[in-house]
């Protein structure tokens, strides 16, 4: 019993050096979270650690896919009560069990990457609402696992959830633009009718292409995108005073989006200025500064 104590306590340690490594921001969000929901969230934050970065860090897309094939095969294993070999697996395992997680979740989460992967580069979004469900089935998700394990069903939370999910992934892709134009997949994630309205849009051979030939025409796309996202901030902070106080820490992740949203707009909406890179979400400028910030967003939110 003690080994499997200290194998699970191994495993939620890894969790939350996952998180404190690749999702600092948010990091500093989970530890105000209660003890029982901050264990949850930091194993579900480490799970999208896994999912998110899964295609990136393959040198092949087809080993990037297989992770999250495996990834998916390992949700029915954990709700099957089948051992696995991984530590964020085993420490998600062990949320699950404890806490009823919905299996449903947790597979349109990975599922909705999967279906990312394989969409072909020059299948573009038809419009914002594409990227919408992608965020909300991505992000948004984690968010309302994490009210399950505090054992919290209101429905202006789930709501809330919901809209701060949205805003976090659409502004996450716009800040991934760069990365995306280098491995060739770029401008799928600027809807076509965004990308058409300021001149991005290219039509040739009868496939649709989003060519940057004007560095203002893409700062109007990105600032059309951000606009959506900060109607669900809005959205979510109307729902504030509705909100049951045990679910306001959870709600706390809107921080994060908010800090990127500011950080979009000081520099004009141009994803490709170098200092939204050197930003407040990188670790050189010093988690004093983001620590800060996040003290100081976090007043501003509920």
């Amino acid at each position: 019993m003690n080994g499997a104590s200290s194998s699970l306590r191994a495993a939620f340690s890894h969790c939350v050096q996952q998180v404190r490594n690749y999702d600092y921001h948010h990091y500093l969000c989970l530890l105000e979270l209660p003890p029982k929901m901050r264990k949850a969230a930091f194993a579900l934050r480490a799970f999208n650690v896994e999912t998110s970065r899964a295609m990136d860090i393959a040198s092949d897309p087809k080993i990037g896919l297989m992770r999250l094939v495996w990834w998916k095969e390992a949700i029915d294993k954990i709700y099957a009560n089948k051992l696995i070999e991984h530590p964020t697996a085993q420490a998600l395992a062990s949320v699950v069990s404890e806490n009823k997680i919905s299996k449903g979740w947790l597979k349109r989460s990975v599922e909705a990457r999967i279906n990312d992967a394989n969409r072909d580069v020059t299948d573009i979004p038809e419009n914002t609402d594409e990227l919408e469900n992608y965020a909300e089935d991505t992000v948004s998700t984690l968010l309302y696992m994490t009210l399950q394990a505090g054992g919290i069903r209101s429905t202006a939370a789930d709501h809330a959830a919901s809209h701060i999910g949205k805003a976090s992934g659409l502004l996450l892709l716009l800040k991934a633009l760069p990365y995306h134009a280098s491995c060739n997949r770029h401008f799928s994630y600027i809807p076509a009718k965004v990308a058409a309205n300021h001149g991005l849009l290219v039509k040739e051979g009868g496939r649709s292409e989003i060519r940057l030939d004007s560095r203002e025409g893409l700062c109007n796309a990105v600032f059309d995108m951000a606009s959506v996202a900060n109607v669900h901030l809005l959205k979510a902070r109307e729902l504030a005073g509705t909100v049951p106080n045990e679910a306001r820490p959870v709600l706390l992740q809107a921080v994060p989006a908010q800090v990127l949203l500011d950080s979009l707009s000081r520099v004009h909406f141009d994803v490709f200025d170098p200092r939204l890179a050197r930003g407040v979400l990188a670790e050189a400028q010093g988690k004093k500064n983001l620590e800060e910030k996040t003290r100081k967003k976090k007043k501003d939110f509920i």
